[in-house]
């Protein structure tokens, strides 16, 4: 299988995001690019969770469902949610309704801000376990790797829910925390420069 595919616009790009205009514009204007928001960090590792079993089309396709869902993943509101929240979002048919994601979310909400009281933002823990060398050869991406399994063990460690490896290393890619662009993807300079331009929290 070919690792990159050519777009209408001719530009070459990573084979998973072919076939789907909306992954095809979450590939080119956020996968890879580094991030240091903590609301979006935040966001991104509880889709990751609710992804697991599942794939990212169906939850991105829910993304902005999930978003109105959980006001916006602030993670100090999502933190006060009570049952009835749960019982609400369990009845709303826009996101997925598993109850041990949601729940997970919530109680990670408190985590967050357990950690930015430790830490001073949850950009600066998360960034902390970013590898300093790639891990693994250019265009052989793995499942997980040891950045990947330590950032997974410090979370769960911390009482975070659904953190594990694999799910933790989707989420270092998507983050900007390594560059997983294909080398012949269009992409992969473009995420290699954000990121040497990047000041880590």
């Amino acid at each position: 299988m070919s690792r990159v595919f050519t777009g209408p616009d001719g530009q070459d790009r990573c084979f998973w995001c072919e076939g789907w205009a909306p992954y095809i514009a979450y590939h080119d204007e956020e996968w890879g690019y580094p991030v240091s928001d903590d609301i979006r960090l935040f966001e991104k590792i509880c889709l990751e969770g609710f992804q697991a079993g599942l794939s990212w089309r169906t939850i991105l396709a829910k993304r902005e469902n999930f978003r109105a869902a959980f006001d916006g993943f602030d993670y100090n509101k999502v933190a006060r949610y009570t049952e009835a929240d749960v019982l609400r979002l369990l009845g709303d048919a826009g996101i997925v309704r598993h109850r041990g994601k949601i729940e997970a979310v919530i109680n990670n909400a408190a985590r967050a801000q357990a950690v930015v009281a430790r830490e001073g933002s949850l950009a600066k823990w998360i960034w902390s376990f970013a590898p300093e060398q790639p891990e693994h050869a250019p265009g052989d991406v793995p499942a997980k790797t040891p950045a990947s399994e330590a950032l997974s063990r410090a979370l769960r460690k911390d009482g975070w829910k659904f953190v594990g490896p694999t799910t933790v290393y989707a989420f270092m890619q998507a983050m900007g925390m390594v560059n997983d662009h294909m080398p012949g993807c269009g992409h992969h300079a473009r995420a290699e420069a954000a990121r040497a331009a990047f000041l880590q929290p």
